[in-house]
C-alpha cells in the first residue's frame, strides 16, 4: 500500500467525527487523539518489529513479550480497581497462559522458533487473554455484588472464602469465556478474521491463511480457559478481608 493510498484512510476518521459532530456525541477530540496514538505506535512498532526480525535475538524477543504482558495487565487491572495486589495476579495469570501455548506450539512443531511467528502469535495470545482477565473481573465484581447476601450467610456458617464464592467464580469464568466461544462458533461465516485476511490480502493461499486462523481461534479458546481459570484460583480471596470478611465494592474508575 502507498503512503498516497494510506492517507485516504483519514476519510473514516473524517465520517467519524462528522457522524460525532452532528449527533453533538463530543467525541471529536478523542477520536483525533486515538488516531494520532494509534497510527504513531503502529508505526513504531513495525521499525521495531523489522529491526528484531533481522536481528533474531532471543533477548529482544523475550523483552518484546515481558512488555506486551505488562500492557496488558495494566490495562486489564483497570478492571479490578480496589483489590490490592490484582495487578501481579493478571501478569501471573497472562505469563502463564503465553508460556503454556508457546510452549506446546513450539513443543509440537507447530510453528517455527523465529520471530515472525512467536511475536505475532503471542501478541494476539496476550491481547486475548487480556480482554478475558478483564471480562472476568468484571463479572466477579457483579456477582459479588448481587450474591453479597448469600456470601455472607455461607461465611456465617463457617464455609472458607473459596467455598463462599464458588459459584460466582464459576459463573464468572463462564461469562468471561462467552465471547470467546461465540466467535468461535461464527467465525467464517460472519467474519473473516483479522490474521487470516491479512494473509490473503498479502498473497498467501487462502487454504494456507485458514490453517493458521484455525490454529489461532483454537489457541484462543484454549487461553481464555486457561487465563480465566487461573486468574479466579489467584484472585478470589482479594475480594475478602484479613478478616474473611466481603471487601465493600467499590465503584470501577
Amino acid at each position: 500500500m502507498s503512503i498516497l493510498a494510506l492517507s485516504f484512510t483519514l476519510l473514516f476518521v473524517m465520517i467519524t467525527m462528522l457522524i460525532s459532530v452532528w449527533q453533538k456525541l463530543g467525541l471529536e477530540r478523542d477520536i483525533a487523539i486515538g488516531t494520532v496514538r494509534s497510527a504513531v505506535q503502529l508505526l513504531l512498532v513495525g521499525y521495531v518489529l523489522q529491526f528484531i526480525f533481522n536481528m533474531r535475538n532471543p533477548v529482544l524477543i523475550v523483552l518484546i513479550l515481558i512488555v506486551m504482558i505488562t500492557v496488558a495487565s495494566i490495562n486489564a487491572a483497570k478492571r479490578g480497581k480496589g483489590l490490592a495486589g490484582v495487578l501481579w495476579k493478571i501478569a501471573l495469570a497472562i505469563t502463564a497462559t503465553e508460556l503454556l501455548m508457546m510452549g506446546l506450539l513450539l513443543g509440537f512443531g507447530i510453528i517455527e522458533a523465529t520471530p515472525q511467528y512467536i511475536i505475532p502469535i503471542s501478541g494476539m495470545t496476550i491481547g486475548n487473554a487480556m480482554v478475558v482477565a478483564g471480562l472476568l473481573l468484571n463479572q466477579m465484581r457483579r456477582e459479588v455484588e448481587s450474591s453479597r447476601g448469600e456470601i455472607e450467610l455461607l461465611l456465617s456458617l463457617g464455609a472458607t472464602a473459596r467455598q463462599a464464592v464458588q459459584d460466582a467464580m464459576k459463573r464468572s469464568v463462564k461469562a468471561s469465556m462467552i465471547p470467546t466461544i461465540d466467535g468461535m462458533k461464527t467465525v467464517g461465516l460472519v467474519q473473516l478474521p483479522g490474521m487470516m485476511t491479512g494473509m490473503i490480502i498479502a498473497g498467501a493461499n487462502p487454504v494456507e491463511a485458514v490453517r493458521y486462523q484455525i490454529l489461532i481461534v483454537f489457541a484462543f479458546t484454549s487461553s481464555a480457559a486457561v487465563t480465566s481459570i487461573i486468574l479466579n484460583l489467584l484472585s478470589y480471596r482479594l475480594w475478602f478481608t484479613k478478616d474473611l470478611q466481603l471487601q465493600p465494592i467499590k465503584e470501577k474508575g
